[in-house]
């Protein structure tokens, strides 16, 4: 296991690198002065040439692209353009709402989807499969504001029951916590119980014909034990994939959820760093979704080697 824990996280440092030269040259391409903004609109010319010089604009691609890695291998990711704030302190400012609101969102879809998903598959064919595929198209259907809107209007306009916005740390108290993150949760994970149940049931029905189930069942073994031990184990790989990649998608691409319900977290970060071509920020912003992505894939691979032994380390 070690082995081959290594051999993946090498593999992940040449994409890593691909993915640094390719935000750095994108951002450094595109239309637009970092100076110009810092110094705004009545700038005069020798002003602009201080900026540059004081970032280091004016050096040559390759320097800028040298320095900016060093910096990184420290622990660097510079300084907001716009705030003057280190931009790995504004990330770490933003990061727990945007983390709550993914692993509750995924473990809320889990908890429910799984066993809808197997359900829908032992009851093949009957109203319940219909149901449960029903619910997942509405879930596809319906966009996550939208959710958001009518959840806010019932829970917290209309019965009161839960703050309409905002987010407050769980280290406040759980109370508080809770409060502000079951209705953010529960619009989000909409969409990701309908996926999950779907792929559920798709790879429940791929294994149910296999002999090890007709064994199973052969030999008296409790129904429930066959769909649960034999069944749900062996289908379980598409559904790690889908839901590893969902925790991914939830943590970096969450701006519609936090700005329905005024979350400051990491997507709203990204969002207003693109309107104000904070270059330093979006550059943070890709390498850690980046990031994200190779772990969650590490991850991933892992669990295939725990549940399929022909996998080798």
């Amino acid at each position: 296991m070690l082995g081959y824990l290594i051999r993946r996280v090498l593999a992940a440092v040449p994409v890593m690198g691909v993915v640094a030269l390719f935000v750095f040259l994108l951002l450094r391409l595109t239309p637009g002065d970092p100076a110009a903004i810092l110094a705004g609109d009545n700038a005069t010319p020798e002003r602009l040439e201080r900026i540059r010089d004081s970032l280091g604009l004016n050096e040559p691609l390759i320097v800028q692209f040298v320095t900016w890695v060093n910096k990184l291998l420290h622990g660097d990711l510079g300084t907001s353009l716009i705030s003057n704030l280190p931009v790995i302190k504004m990330i770490s400012q933003r990061m727990e709402p945007s983390i709550s609101i993914a692993l509750s969102t995924i473990i809320l879809a889990v908890i429910v989807a799984v066993p809808l998903g197997v359900i829908a598959a032992w009851k093949h064919g009957t109203w319940i499969d219909r149901f449960v595929m029903g619910l997942s198209v509405l879930g596809f259907s319906v966009p996550v504001f939208v959710v958001g809107y009518i959840l806010i209007e019932v829970f917290a306009i209309d019965l009161r029951w839960v703050p309409v916005q905002g987010f407050r740390s769980i280290f406040n108290g759980f109370g508080p916590f809770f409060e502000r993150i079951i209705l953010p949760t529960c619009a989000l994970s909409f969409i990701y119980i309908a996926l999950i149940a779907r792929m559920t049931r798709a790879a429940m029905l791929d294994v149910l014909g296999e002999d090890y189930v007709r064994t199973a069942r052969a030999k008296g073994i409790n129904e429930v034990a066959v769909m649960m031990r034999h069944a749900l184990r062996n289908a379980a790989v598409p559904v790690i994939t889908v839901i590893g990649t969902g925790f991914a998608l939830l943590i970096s691409g969450v701006v519609v959820t936090e700005s329905v319900f005024n979350i400051p977290g990491i997507g709203r970060l990204t969002v207003d760093a693109v309107l104000a071509r904070d270059y330093p920020v979006i550059q943070a912003m890709i390498l850690l979704t980046s990031l994200i992505y190779v772990v969650v894939n590490l991850l991933i691979d892992v669990a295939y080697t725990l549940l399929d032994p022909r996998i080798r380390y």
